[in-house]
């Protein structure tokens, strides 16, 4: 849930389409270690859609 929250943080700032990086700099800033494979799986999931669209109870 924490990178779904991190990456709505980033949209919600007008990042439309926040990066990994961008991801693993919010994170890192609240001093947690993103783990790359569910990172990638999130924005794999993401990808191509309008957040605003998405079912969030999926993640």
């Amino acid at each position: 849930m924490k990178y779904l929250a991190a990456y709505l943080l980033l949209t919600s700032a007008g990042n439309a389409s926040p990066s990994a990086e961008d991801i693993k700099t919010v994170l890192s800033s609240v001093g947690i270690e993103p783990e790359e494979d569910r990172l990638s799986s999130l924005l794999s999931e993401l990808e191509g859609k309008d957040i605003n669209e998405v079912r969030i109870e999926k993640f």
